[in-house]
Parts: C-alpha cells; structure tokens; sequence
C-alpha cells in the first residue's frame, strides 16, 4: 500500500509577500584586464565559423491531460465517535469524554497541539500579510477628467417591446436590479402584449434572472430595505402587489380593485417601521394610500391631495420619504406644485403643511439630499431645483435645458453632485460646488427618452431606463464617486448662504409689496367715483399713449396721428 504524506499550511505562515520593483542596473565589482593572462592562450589564426541565417527550431508534441469537472455535496456530521459510542445520548457522550480526559495520551496531544496553536498566535501578532496600511489616509485629490462608461444593456426579452418605466437597486451590495416594464401611453396597450417585469442580474445581461408577473403591467417597483426578498410594484390599473422572491413569479397579495387607486399607481416608498411591511403609494387620482403587506385588503390610512380644501383634489406624480424624519413626506403633483406633509397631523385638513410653487409641469422627481436632508432636489419642466423646507421658492437651480427633464436623483456618496435624465437620452452631471451654470459631463445613453435613473448604494453605479425598454449601467469615475476633500463643509456653507440670500430677497420683495398697496389710490376703504374716475382714467390714457409713442419710430408717428 503506497502512503503519502501531504504538508499543507495557510498562506500567511509563509510570512510577508515579496514584492519587486524595477531598478536600474549597477556594477558591483569591476575587475581590469590583466596582460599576464595572456601567456595561457594560443591565438588561433585562420579561424573558421559556420553561420546559419535561420534560427534553430525543434519541434515538440505535448498532450496534455483533460480536466473533468463534477459537482459533488457533502453532508456534515458530528464525527469523531467510536461506533460504541451514541452520539445522540447526552449522557453516554459525557462518560466517554470523562474517559478520554483521563488517558495520558489525551494529555500529551493537547500540549502538543497547544505548542502549534501558540506558534500560529505568534505568528498572527508579528506579521499580518492582510492588514490595510493607512487606511484613515485621505485619498487624493483625483485630477482626471470626471467621465461614465457603459457596462451593460438589458433590453426587454419580448417581441412587444415596452418602455422601462422604472428601476429599483438590490438593497447593500446593489448586485440585482428590478425594472418594471409597461406601455404608459393611454389606449395604446396592444392585445398581446406581456405584462411581466424582470429582475436582472448585473453581471448578465443575457437573461433576466427572475420574472415577476402582475396581473396589470408595473409601471413602479421597489425593493424593501429590511428584506431584500420583498418588493412591492404598483400597476397601471391602480392595483399594488407584493412579491417575495422566494416564492415565484406571481405576486403573494394583490390589494382588492374597489379599495385601490383608479389611476395608473406612478410612484411608492417604504415607510420607516417596525415590522418593515409599511409602505405608502401615489396616482394621478389624486390619493394617497398606506398599506400594510401583511393586510393587503384594504389601505390603513389614506390622503386626498386638496390644498386649496374646495374638494378639487389635484393629481399626485412622486413620493419622497426620509427615514430620519418618520411623519413628514412630499408629494410632487401633476399641476407643478410640492406639497410637503404631515402624517401625525390632528385633523386631516392639516395635512398638507406648505405648498411650494414647483415647476411649469408635473413633477417628475423628487428628492431629499441624503447628506442635507433639510433640502431637496425636484424636476418637473426644463430645469432642476434645490429647495430648502422653509423657503417657498428655489434657493438654487439649473438653466433651463433644450430637452425637456423627465427624472432626477441625488449622489449617494457625494452631497454636491446629482444627475438629469432628459428627452434625448442624455444624463446631465451636474456638481455645483465645482461649476452652476453647466453640467459637467453628460452622456449619451440611448437615443430615445429616459424615464428613470437611479444611483447603487456605492455611489459608483447608475442605473437608466429608457422608453425602448433597454435598461443601461453605467459605471462613474472616481471623479464622480468619490467625496473630493472638504466637499461637504464647502456645499453646506453654499446652501446656506443661498438661503440666506432668498430669505433676504423675499422680505424686500414682501416691504415692496406692502408699500404700494398703501401707495394705490384704491387701497382705501372707498372706492375712486365721478371726477375722481375720470381724472385716473385719463391719466392712465396719457401715459399709456406716451409710452407707445415713445418706442416707434418717426415713420410711425403719423400712424399715431391718424389713429387719434
């Protein structure tokens, strides 16, 4: 019988990893030509040489051997007990330890295997081959060109293909990305169309990696923070379903049609909880539901969007909630307007705590900046804008762009920077510590529009989803990903001192406002009549006269005269 031996032993037993560098070459020692040597030798004269022009060459036949692969499972048990011996019985394996404790060569094993394991702790104290070094170090400044490439393109595996109309990123690691999939133009639907969205894997592109099927297309989906298995998609039928991964494609719970939204659901948000199964969804029928996953027939709560309390509800577009903060949330609305709310609020009236003006369109994209939660990022025409809470107009904004913005999100890992998903496929970067009035970089996705993007919880990637059912990751610089020195001490006195600004600007505004409302001559309590009328007629025609006069030419003025 042939025995053999094998030594095996850890990687950091052989000590620290050599490392080696290029050097230029140094003479060590320098030894002269001596003349006496050559008494020893005999010039040989003629001298002949063969030289052949081609190299030499054998030729050599290697076949090596095929390497099979199998998969093989092993199953662990407690081992180590003789066959005597019933694992099982607590009693029985407590007498044979006492046994075994007892024998002299039980003793001598254990000093032995004790001088091995202090060898190994000794070891592990000297020498890490595994340590970081400099690990609190601040990272340079990097000075490359801030740029995003494309890493992959998930298009939507059916014929009929559909717009991507949202995307949600695995929570943690960000290795999964779920897009929901849906024709979002009305009456458009064809008859044979799929409704399944996909979850996809990042490093396959080939083959979505689960399918999720509603019984009405997704036109949101979102991953729950606490459990990565859950997700919850709203419908463009107004129904809301929730999914664990775990358990197939079709949707554990559905809400009941009669107690769900009559518009198509647009957007969603989990709600900080206990349990973790709270969540709260907007439509355009102006309603605002909470629901509970684990009773799924009916909303908790509900609000209707009714700023003006005259029961015309006005149509909601976007949800935006903040962890830190668990009974505020905004809604962005069709009509432009951000209403910012209170869920604790005593009466349901006093829901909706400020109206901010918005946008010239419904907004597309609200958010809070993950670093300054105070301000929040919106879009809803041709521009973005930063809102602080107790200013009711923008403190900062982008110019107004040729193609109109249809999304937005904030940085994760930079407070400064945020990206613009527009009409022609394009994504604007937008860092305002470094520049305001232009973007500084900006990518050309696809040729079609974006409905949504989305950044990973890294920072380093970001996700795209375009109204040809292609979903785009692209893969950012260092540049953009990384915090670039005191970045955040720098934008926070920038908000700051903008919000200073607009508060200085609206007080003056409001002293103008007061003062020329006491300067009209119908600010009184009665009104102008008889003489009094005619005489602020007549001067208002003057005036009037007097200004077109003053902006036409001399050609024009007969004009004037015969109009007269």
């Amino acid at each position: 019988m042939e025995i053999v031996y094998v030594y095996q032993r850890k990687r950091r037993e052989f000590g620290k990893q050599p490392l080696f560098r290029d050097r230029l070459s140094e003479p060590t020692v320098s030894i002269p030509p001596d003349p006496a040597y050559m008494k020893n030798y005999v010039e040989r004269n003629p001298c002949f040489a063969e030289v052949q022009s081609a190299p030499e060459k054998s030729e050599h036949e290697v076949n090596t051997e095929s390497f099979v692969l199998c998969s093989r499972g092993i199953l662990h048990r407690q081992g180590g007990w003789p066959k005597d011996v019933d694992s099982n019985d607590v009693e029985h394996t407590i007498r044979y330890k006492k046994k075994i404790e007892k024998d002299e060569e039980y003793i001598k094993s254990v000093q032995i295997m004790g001088n091995t394991m202090e060898h190994c702790i000794k070891q592990n104290n000297a020498i890490d081959i595994y340590q970081e070094y400099f690990v609190d170090t601040l990272d340079a400044p990097t000075v490359e060109a801030p740029n995003a490439k494309s890493l992959n393109v998930y298009r939507d595996p059916n014929k009929i293909k559909r717009a991507a109309s949202y995307v949600s990123w695995y929570p943690d690691d960000g290795h999964k990305i779920a897009v929901a999939y849906s024709q979002l133009e009305f009456q458009k639907t064809p008859s044979d169309m799929s409704f399944d969205s996909y979850i996809w894997d990042v490093e396959n592109p080939n083959v979505p990696d689960q399918t999720l099927t509603p019984s009405s297309p997704l036109v949101c989906i979102k991953y729950n923070p606490k459990d990565p298995h859950i997700l919850v998609g709203g419908s463009y039928n107004g129904l809301l379903s929730y999914w664990d991964t775990r358990k197939g494609a079709y949707p554990v719970d559905t809400s009941l049609i009669e107690k769900s939204h009559r518009d198509p659901v647009y957007n969603l948000s989990w709600v900080q909880s206990k349990s973790g199964c709270e969540f709260f969804s907007v439509s355009t029928d102006g309603q605002v539901y909470w629901w509970d996953i684990r009773k799924f027939s009916e909303p908790t709560e509900s609000l209707s969007l009714d700023p003006e309390k005259n029961g015309n509800v006005v149509g909601g577009t976007v949800l935006d909630f903040e962890t830190t903060m668990p009974t505020k949330f905004m809604v962005g609305a069709e009509n432009g307007s951000i209403f910012m709310c209170n869920k604790k609020a005593k009466n349901p009236s006093e829901k909706i705590t400020h109206v901010y003006p918005g946008h010239h369109g419904p907004v597309y994209a609200l958010q809070r900046n993950p670093f300054f939660t105070k301000n929040f990022l919106s879009v809803g025409d041709w521009k973005a804008q930063i809102w602080v809470e107790d200013i009711k107009s923008p403190i900062m904004s982008t110019k107004y762009s040729m193609s109109y913005l249809t999304d937005a999100c904030w940085s994760t890992t930079r407070p400064s920077l945020f990206f613009t998903a527009k009409m022609d496929g394009t994504i604007d970067v937008w860092d305002f510590v470094f520049k305001q009035n232009d973007p500084v970089h900006t990518v050309q996705v696809c040729q079609v529009p974006l409905h949504s993007i989305k950044v990973q919880d890294h920072g380093k990637l970001i996700a795209a989803a375009a109204r040809d059912g292609t979903t785009t990751i692209l893969e950012l610089s260092d540049g953009l990903s990384k915090m670039q020195g005191s970045e955040k001490a720098v934008f926070s006195q920038m908000l700051e001192r903008e919000a200073k600004r607009e508060k200085t600007l609206e007080a003056s505004a409001r002293e103008k406002r007061i003062k020329a409302a006491q300067k009209r001559p119908n600010s009184g309590s009665l009104k102008p009549s008889g003489t009094q009328l005619a005489e602020l007629v007549k001067t208002a025609d003057d005036e009037f006269f007097q200004t077109v006069n003053d902006g036409l030419s001399e050609g024009d003025l007969g004009w004037i005269s015969r109009a007269t």
